[in-house]
């Protein structure tokens, strides 16, 4: 029987729940029959205690970067020092790792690791909801996706919130054993506390052991930004009610549905923008603002700026 082999690449400031999350995941599923998996935790250059809102507490991670060598994944946690990119060396071993075919995947701030090393350029990713604008600001060659949800695109994954390292996990196990382990794994590993267990569990294997999530309907919103869409028309998409569908996007993106196409929206503005020489008149009615006068409000809103400045200063004309 094979073993996966998982460094969690340990970075100064990272969460807790992020080195432990792992470990819990795949070593609940390896008790499954020809699921095996090796998790090792992986110390970056410079770390030296988790993050977040309680005390740091100092871990000694068994590995250095050495533990990425022949990992068949690498999972970045979230860096404290997200705009100072990254520790020596990180850049060197996730390129090997990428060269090699290793699966990469990153949590909440983790991803401007990827992003710093050059990974995440001309692919779709997102971070914590609160650092989408930063990222694509400091990363314009990355469509960055303003939902908290794991998104894939090739070998590499990313995804945010305080579930994103179980989201990430789940859906890597899903992909190489299928989502009844998957769905099992998180049956044990998240137990609701009241007499309506089993609806409960349901709800949480559908949200959270399903690899695809929101992802078909942010999909199916994304192609449809040029018409009027409405709520109930996004909740009738994701099979849902109007209520369960407004809680799963304010769980998975800190947005409700409405809030997260207005910001897809905007994105979509900025993208055209910056890459083609779209007239401003013909972006706003491609991405829904229907004039441009509601373009220029929503934009000046998000950015603090305009769509003509916001053009001379990511799209100079040759």
């Amino acid at each position: 029987m094979s073993v996966t082999a998982v460094a969690v690449l340990t970075l100064d400031g990272a969460p807790g729940h992020h080195l432990t999350t792992p470990g819990l995941v795949f070593g609940a599923a390896s008790r499954h029959e020809g699921v095996a998996y090796e998790v090792r935790l992986c110390a970056a250059p410079g770390f030296r205690a988790t993050g977040g809102p309680g005390p740091p507490l100092a871990v000694r991670a068994p590995y250095g970067l050495e533990g990425l060598a022949d990992a068949d994944v690498v999972l970045v946690t979230a860096y404290e020092d997200r705009r100072a990119g990254p520790p020596e060396g990180v850049t060197a071993a996730l390129r090997a790792a990428a060269d090699r075919g290793g699966r990469i995947a990153a949590v909440g701030t983790g991803t401007f690791v990827l992003a710093a090393a050059g990974l995440l350029d001309g692919r779709r990713a997102t971070t914590g909801w609160r650092y989408v604008e930063e990222l694509a600001e400091l990363y314009p060659r990355i469509d960055v996706d303003p939902t908290g949800t794991v998104v894939e695109d090739g070998p590499f994954r990313t995804a945010a919130g305080v579930f994103g390292g179980m989201d990430i996990c789940l859906h890597l196990l899903a992909r190489d054993h299928g989502r009844h382990v998957a769905g099992e794994t998180s049956r044990e590993l998240i137990t609701p506390l009241h007499g309506d267990a089993d609806s409960v569990q349901e709800a949480i294997d559908r949200e959270v052991a399903e690899s695809a999530g929101l992802e078909p309907t942010l999909r199916w919103m994304r192609a449809r930004l040029h018409l009027p869409l409405t709520l109930p028309e996004i909740a009738a998409h994701a099979n849902t009610s109007v209520s369960s569908v407004t809680r799963r996007f304010r769980a998975h993106t800190g947005l409700s549905p409405l809030q997260y196409l207005l910001r897809a929206r905007l994105h979509e503005a900025m993208r055209l923008l910056r890459e083609t020489d779209t007239p401003v008149e013909h972006v706003a009615a491609a991405t829904g603002f229907g004039s441009p006068a509601a373009l220029r409000h929503h934009f000046r809103a998000l950015t603090g700026t305009t769509p003509r400045d916001y053009r001379r200063a990511h799209h100079p004309p040759a």
